[in-house]
């Protein structure tokens, strides 16, 4: 799986959370805190973060729901900025 194919499986998962309310790239790229260029450029595949490939590598040596705990501390985590 290509990290495009990540990003584009995690937005279309975050719209369908929100009852299928289409989440634009600009709206997104703010949510992220980068560039709406940037954020097309990793859903097209043209750049990829490595961080984020670390981060996901890590994920899925988790368990599901440590996975869970993990997300919900770095949710509390970034309510805190």
């Amino acid at each position: 799986m290509e990290m495009s194919d990540l990003f584009n499986l995690l937005h279309n998962a975050i719209e369908a959370q929100h009852n299928g309310k289409k989440i634009s790239q600009k709206e997104m790229a703010g949510k992220l805190g980068i560039s709406m260029r940037t954020y097309q450029d990793w859903r097209l595949g043209n750049a990829k973060p490595q961080a984020a490939k670390a981060v996901l590598d890590m994920l899925g040596m988790l368990e599901d729901d440590e996975i869970i705990r993990v997300v919900r501390k770095i949710n509390k985590l970034g309510d805190k900025s």
